[in-house]
């Protein structure tokens, strides 16, 4: 493990805040931390459990704000807690064995997709729609696969939730990103576990991060509150770009 320096804890703290701020609008701030921390010299394994740890931080304290505006209700969800924190230790103990690799292409074009639905559908997510799938289904089907693709590779999982809570749900842009975080926080706490107990986390590094990431994440959750879908809309398209320039390169262009 590299020396955690003042200087490097100090920058790790600046990019923390400044992912829990675009993480708790759109999703995404995974494509901000997780290069700053493999650029201090982390092994990759490493890297990626610190940033669960460091992520943690943020997506509890957008839950809690979330929750406590009357956005997201945890009464509703618990099957779809269950269901994530399942998938998420299935994928995590997949990918222990199994390179994930293969879904770096997949995960691009699905991206892609998200994208221009979302530009050609203005009206997505303004209101609040009828759902297309019973709560226990959706959670159960939604809650294990997400689940499991964000313990088993990660990159784009808020911007996934949230198109599928929008679509399928029948929730507005607003509470979407709410309810989002919640089964963010789930997946990224199953995730730690198993990377503690595989010693590749390096807390002083992801408690530096971790606390840039609540301030971030109470500032972007509050703006959220205060302002209407059409702002979450164009945050969400700009994070969502932004994932596929990101892994569009490490997958195609990087070596």
């Amino acid at each position: 493990m590299p020396p955690m320096t003042l200087s490097t804890l100090s920058l790790l703290w600046a990019t923390g805040l400044f992912a829990g701020f675009v993480d708790s609008i759109a999703g995404g701030g995974g494509i901000i931390s997780l290069p700053m921390l493999m650029a201090t010299g982390m092994p990759p394994h490493a890297a990626l459990g610190t940033n669960k740890l460091q992520g943690s931080f943020g997506s509890l304290t957008a839950t809690i704000n979330y929750s406590r505006k009357g956005l997201v209700s945890l009464r509703e969800i618990p099957m779809g807690v269950t269901w994530t924190a399942i998938g998420a230790a299935t994928g995590t103990l997949t990918v222990q064995w199994m390179s994930a690799s293969f879904l770096s292409h997949l995960i691009v074009i699905l991206l892609m997709g998200v994208f221009l639905y979302t530009i050609a559908t203005p009206g997505m997510g303004r209101v609040d729609t009828r759902a297309k799938l019973s709560r226990p289904v959706f959670f159960t089907l939604a809650g294990f696969g997400l689940g499991f693709y964000d313990g088993f590779f990660g990159p784009g999982t808020g911007s996934f939730w949230t198109m599928a809570l929008v679509l399928m749900l029948g929730l507005n842009l607003k509470r979407a990103t709410a309810h989002t975080k919640v089964f963010n926080f789930t997946s990224n706490i199953v995730a730690l576990a198993a990377f503690f107990m595989a010693g590749q986390v390096m807390v002083p590094a992801g408690v530096a991060m971790g606390f840039g990431q609540m301030i971030g994440a109470y500032l972007g959750s509050h703006l959220v509150i205060r302002r209407g879908t059409g702002f979450v809309r164009v945050f969400f398209i700009i994070v969502v770009a932004a994932t596929i320039g990101r892994l569009g390169y490490t997958t195609y262009f990087a070596q």
